[in-house]
């Protein structure tokens, strides 16, 4: 093990369905074994803990501090102290423990966190700002009383015109996601063991990953778009008769439910990825490892993380959104008499600067919970937590695990 915090290729994983490494429950101190007699020597009154808790007995070593330490009080099902030697306590996280890591995140290393963030999102901005003005084509505004065929083919153009629209920026977007994710991912495994990271120090260690991240998302996308094509084909083989329709629709929604299933039982490829330093098909692997029997509790987490984003999203969009659209008088004028608006500079920079704040905030906050949650899956199935407290220099933790 060393001063990285576990990330070695886990090998011989106790997810693999072997348990070596994870420490077990030790015998009674007079080592009869659980059919023999307990000790004559009884902790005072008051002291009692549960037969068969590690080190209890008479002569027992003291417990190291942090996970699997000793109850901090008498009685039973009292919570071990964990150590926290970063952003997080070394045991099996809750909701608001990951939610809350990620943004301590953020305010201990904001230099770095910020620094990633802001300039990627400023290049990414800059960027899609000048691919609208300059290189996307008009959109055409539809006839409001066209009727029967007409109306749908101005529909279908008008869907076309989206797409072509929105890919230059959705392509933009997830390079700029790719990249804060790699250098936010080594920033967040250094937070947990309470260390800074420079901005060049994570770079240098995120940089030599970026293209196996770049497979590994595409690969994603691939997969989620093969699906969906393949559950929407029978309803437009079958036709625009009511029952197309009905099949398309029933279609859709499984094509949907699938694709949910498979992101949410890998998103923790990514950080299997960056962390372990895997392949893209061992990383896969991986993180459907780390999410069998966890893929509610997974997708409740980022359901709720996608929602907070949400939010803030809609708190900073809303009055950049009427601030462009005031100062831009010319485009609102032209969007209340014919419903469709070629707004300037004006109204481009107001809510390009709206889509960096919000793009420096929400990278930092999606990165930190994923890397979160894979290490509060890993301490959960791997005893990850030993690992993190002998690379932090915890006291007690220097014997490396067998």
């Amino acid at each position: 093990m060393n001063d990285s915090p576990g990330w070695a290729s886990p090998g011989s994983a106790p997810s693999d369905g072997q348990e070596a490494g994870i420490p077990k429950p030790s015998s009674p101190v007079d080592g009869t074994g659980p059919g023999g007699q307990w000790s004559p020597a009884q902790p005072p009154p008051g002291q009692w803990s549960p037969p068969g808790a590690p080190g209890n007995g008479p002569g027992a070593p003291p417990h190291a501090p942090g996970w699997g330490g000793t109850p901090q009080g008498p009685g039973w099902g009292r919570a071990p102290m964990a150590a926290k030697p970063g952003v997080i306590p070394l045991r099996p996280l809750g909701v608001g423990e990951i939610l809350d890591g990620a943004v301590s995140t953020m305010r201990t290393h904001w230099r770095t966190v910020l620094g990633i963030s802001l300039t990627v999102s400023v290049i990414a901005e800059i960027v899609i700002v000048l691919v609208q003005r300059y290189l996307l084509p008009e959109q055409e505004s539809a006839d409001p009383n066209a009727t029967g065929a007409e109306a749908l083919r101005q529909a279908a153009d008008s869907a076309q015109s989206q797409l072509i629209t929105s890919a230059p920026s959705t392509l933009i977007a997830m390079i700029a996601t790719l990249i804060t994710t790699s250098v936010l991912t080594v920033v967040i495994s250094r937070s947990v063991l309470g260390r800074g990271v420079t901005l060049r120090e994570a770079w240098s260690e995120a940089r030599p990953r970026l293209l196996p991240l770049l497979g590994l998302t595409l690969l994603l996308s691939l997969m989620s778009a093969a699906i969906m094509a393949a559950g929407l084909l029978p309803g437009l083989v079958l036709g625009s008769g009511a029952g197309g329709l009905v099949l398309t629709f029933l279609s859709f929604l499984a094509s949907c439910a699938v694709v949910l299933w498979l992101m949410i039982r890998f998103t923790l490829a990514a950080p299997a990825l960056m962390l372990e330093r895997q392949s893209v098909p061992t990383s896969l692997r991986r993180s459907a490892k780390l999410v069998r029997g966890s893929w509610w509790r997974t997708f409740g987490i980022l359901a709720l993380t996608y929602l907070l984003v949400i939010v803030l999203t809609l708190i900073i969009t809303i009055p950049f959104g009427i601030i462009a659209v005031t100062v831009d008088s010319n485009g609102l004028s032209e969007f209340l008499s014919s419903g469709s608006a070629d707004f300037g500079w004006p109204f481009l920079i107001v809510t390009g600067i709206g889509e960096v704040i919000i793009s420096t905030l929400a990278y930092p906050f999606t990165a930190g919970v994923m890397a979160l949650l894979y290490i509060d899956q890993r301490i959960r199935r791997e005893a990850l937590d030993l690992d993190l407290a002998r690379a932090a220099g915890v006291p007690g933790y220097d014997t490396p695990r067998n």
